[in-house]
């Protein structure tokens, strides 16, 4: 009987999840990039088909309705694929975190049994 290495299917399932995520990410900047595009190259030809100036049509509100909300959700897609606040609540934080509250309640007993 063949004895498999779970930890390193494990560790293979996790990291292709992982680079999954990543690809997620990059596709949808992709998707934002060509989308957003498309939609200001079309809104500065319109706007300067009726007569505006570059600068007029490039700073039309219309022109960023679309760029910043999605914007703002490709940011939080990002931030949550990279892991960006990991070094402040990651692994690490809840195991120090537990440690601290255990030291606490040590110390917290101590000084009552004194």
């Amino acid at each position: 009987m063949e004895k498999k290495d779970y930890s390193k299917e494990d560790s293979y399932l996790r990291a292709k999840k992982r680079v999954d995520a990543i690809k997620g990410f990059y596709w949808h900047l992709v998707v934002f990039l060509c989308v957003n595009g498309f939609i200001t190259i079309s809104g500065l030809i319109r706007n300067m088909a009726d007569g505006e100036s570059f600068i007029e049509a490039f700073w039309d509100t219309s022109t960023f309705f679309t760029w910043v909300p999605w914007g703002i959700g490709l940011v939080i897609h990002g931030i949550v694929v990279f892991d960006v606040f990991s070094f402040v609540i990651g692994k690490g934080w809840e195991e120090r975190k537990i440690k601290e509250l255990i030291e606490k309640e040590e110390n917290d007993y101590k000084s009552l049994k004194r």
